[in-house]
């Protein structure tokens, strides 16, 4: 399953695939600054907000069932992409290889693997930008297997994956929603926006790939906390995202080893929290919640309902969910609590999300929604929990929180809306302050 053909290699082309190789063996001892934009996954598709939330509310589903379930049903069938709705929220675009090819990638939190989609594919999904051809850059380099990055145990993390024993290291890396990649580990030079190249960068060509994929997307951006992701490679010390209005059309920047400014205007307004490790998950970004306030009722939820225990349970901060799901005890409480709060009629007490109805043109009073971390106190603005939606006769506002299993509770990206977030990857910190998004 070879990518690059065995014709002779020009001189020029040995000597850079010698570079690369030597790169690799050494690794790069620069960090590399890095600054982009975040693309949401439904911008431009002409949704009305109501449409917005529903596939917002069906990826966040799709992602917790990646997080809380096995990966035991069977695989997703390729193809499913132009009406599917894919399991996370934005995309973010640079170049891969000498001359740069263009990639445009999911970015996801959870995961570590950088891929895209290579010729010759034997089973891709549809996407309307043409899929890598790794014959074209004079700097791409497959990877041996007895490569530093070959060795990573989650290559081997699908069902139809089996050690890599030959020279090349052939890969397997699924999801827990049966979405997977197979094909081989390689290195190439990735060229950000703004010019900045870097030499070397492991990634997977995708040869065999299947899930719900968006045609405007060709692979995804490992964002986790293990060696292969995108930070680790750029060997930054922290990486930072600001997400503006969701059902805008605003892009939302991210920024990897650039200096954060976000304790420029407001230093009091600045939170901090420990990120928590997680031993048998370590891509994942962990949280220490201690309680959740409604209105001015701090909930009575034991701490241990939200700790991470024997490698299960705990929070996790993630941007590829959308809508923050609690376990079901405390969504059940959450939920008891706005219905007594709230002045409004419930639409239906029993539907997931919860809606109140109320007068066209009016902004209804609402609880306050507080997330008590270690060390930090989350109050989130009314607009980063319900949601409004309107038309001529009625409205309805629904709280933007859903069921999402037995034991974890993940922090989505709507209620992360219009705020400054940083992982100190140095200091293993997560800070977030108000901010106005697209002037960070």
């Amino acid at each position: 399953m070879h990518i690059v053909s065995h014709k002779p290699i020009k001189m020029h082309k040995l000597v850079a695939l010698l570079l690369v190789a030597l790169a690799i063996s050494c690794g790069n001892a620069a960090a590399a600054a890095v600054r982009m934009q975040l693309i949401h996954v439904d911008a431009d598709r002409g949704l009305t907000p109501h449409e917005l939330m529903h596939r917002m509310a069906q990826r966040s589903k799709a992602r917790a069932a990646r997080f809380l379930s096995e990966a035991e049903s069977a695989p997703v069938t390729p193809g499913q992409i132009n009406d599917g709705i894919p399991a996370t929220e934005y995309l973010v675009h640079f170049a891969i290889g000498t001359p740069p090819q263009p990639v445009q990638v999911e970015v996801d939190t959870g995961s570590d693997l950088i891929w895209t989609q290579c010729q010759p594919c034997t089973s891709c999904f549809n996407q309307s930008q043409p899929l890598f051809d790794a014959s074209l850059s004079s700097t791409f380099a497959e990877l041996p297997s007895s490569s530093a990055a070959c060795q990573d145990p989650t290559l081997q993390s699908c069902s139809t994956g089996s050690p890599s024993t030959g020279n090349p290291c052939d890969y397997c890396y699924g999801y827990g929603d049966s979405s997977e990649t197979i094909g081989r580990l390689a290195a190439d030079t990735f060229v950000f926006p703004g010019g900045a190249a870097v030499p070397a960068i492991a990634f997977g060509c995708g040869l065999n790939n299947s899930g719900t994929f968006t045609a405007n997307e060709t692979g995804i951006a490992g964002f986790g906390r293990g060696p292969l992701s995108l930070p680790s490679q750029l060997k930054v010390d922290n990486f930072s995202y600001c997400f503006t209005t969701i059902t805008g059309t605003t892009p939302s920047p991210v920024l990897l080893g650039v200096p954060s400014n976000l304790f420029g205007s407001d230093p009091s307004a600045v939170q901090t929290t420990p990120l928590i490790q997680n031993p048998d998950r370590p891509m994942l970004y962990y949280l220490s919640l201690k309680g959740i306030t409604v209105g001015s009722t701090m909930l009575d939820i034991p701490e241990s309902t939200f700790a991470l225990t024997n490698g299960t349970g705990g929070t996790i901060i993630d941007s590829g969910t959308t809508i923050t799901s609690f376990p079901q005890v405390v969504y059940n409480l959450v939920h008891d609590a706005f219905i007594a709060q709230m002045s409004l009629p419930v639409l239906n007490s029993t539907a997931t999300p919860l809606c109140f109805t109320s007068s066209p043109g009016t902004t209804p009073d609402v609880p306050k929604l507080i997330l008590h971390f270690d060390g930090a106190t989350l109050d989130l603005p009314p607009a980063n929990y319900m949601f409004e939606l309107e038309d001529a006769s009625a409205s309805v506002i629904c709280l933007a929180v859903n069921s999402g299993g037995d034991d974890m509770t993940i922090i989505g990206n709507f209620q992360q809306q219009n705020m400054h977030v940083l992982y100190d990857l140095a200091n293993n910190v997560l800070s977030f302050a108000p901010a106005q998004c697209d002037m960070v």
